[in-house]
């Protein structure tokens, strides 16, 4: 049995299918998990829907950006954008089935054996685990009771710094965009999304998330997606996933068990 982690699918269901048959993927005994953002800007967001949904038990997914942007434009909180493809989704005659599914995904997903922890952009560095999992529950609970005012209030980048004072929509919103939008921090935690481009380039001030100063110390390894300008090197702590496959890169899949990376090209 082998557990395998794939980066940002976006869309791109075709790239999967030849991903899983290059390392011989067997439902009987293998599971996928999946790094969030399974649609959008790609050009299969409905078949790459079903396809994972379709997966049952053999996969775990966690909710990404492009996950959440969708919900929100089907409750009438954001309109679709020039770039966005779900249109396919929107019209589907199973989108309720569909959306419903992706709506009861988690933000977060812990394999105490296997010590690692799958997640679409990263783990605030002044969390610990367990404060990350009862952040994502958290959502998770408003995502079931009260979508639409939870998605009313999602979208904007502030407040930027963490603390236990904030209100509920204001915590609701900080735990997304730490879940799902995160790439830097600054020293003291806060939240940056000006620059997105790889560590190398990154402005003196900024960190990656994962290697903030003072960082609460994690007990399992992290993997993550989201990051397509992040070089496939990281600390051996933090697995980056997201080759960019939607933009003409590559789609992966890292194999927690043997710590193999395997991936095809996007075309």
């Amino acid at each position: 049995m082998t557990t395998y982690a794939i980066g940002d699918l976006q869309g791109c269901l075709t790239p999967l299918k030849r991903l899983l048959d290059h390392i011989n993927y067997d439902p009987a005994s293998d599971k996928l998990w999946f790094v969030g953002d399974l649609i959008n800007r790609g050009p299969e967001s409905l078949p790459a829907l079903r396809f994972v949904k379709a997966l049952g038990s053999n996969a775990i997914t966690v909710l990404g950006n492009h996950d959440l942007h969708l919900l929100a434009v089907l409750h009438g909180v954001r309109k679709a954008s020039g770039k966005d493809t779900l249109d396919e989704i929107i019209n589907a005659p199973d989108r309720d089935e569909l959306t419903q599914w992706l709506s009861q995904q988690p933000l977060i997903h812990t394999d105490e054996k296997l010590a690692h922890t799958l997640v679409h952009a990263g783990i605030h560095p002044h969390w610990s685990l367990e404060q990350a999992h009862a952040m994502a529950s958290d959502v998770s609970d408003a995502l079931k009771t009260d979508m639409n005012g939870f998605l009313q209030h999602m979208y904007g980048n502030s407040p930027s710094r963490w603390s236990t004072d904030l209100t509920t929509r204001k915590r609701h919103r900080f735990t997304v965009n730490t879940f799902t939008r995160m790439r830097y921090c600054h020293e003291d935690g806060q939240l940056d999304f000006d620059f997105n481009g790889p560590p190398s380039a990154a402005p003196e001030q900024l960190y990656p998330w994962y290697a903030t100063p003072n960082r609460q110390p994690l007990p399992t390894t992290i993997i993550f997606g989201h990051w397509s300008s992040h070089p496939a090197i990281a600390p051996a702590y933090a697995i980056p996933t997201d080759r960019g496959c939607v933009w003409g890169g590559s789609l992966t899949a890292y194999a927690i068990e043997n710590q193999e990376s395997y991936w095809v090209d996007a075309g």
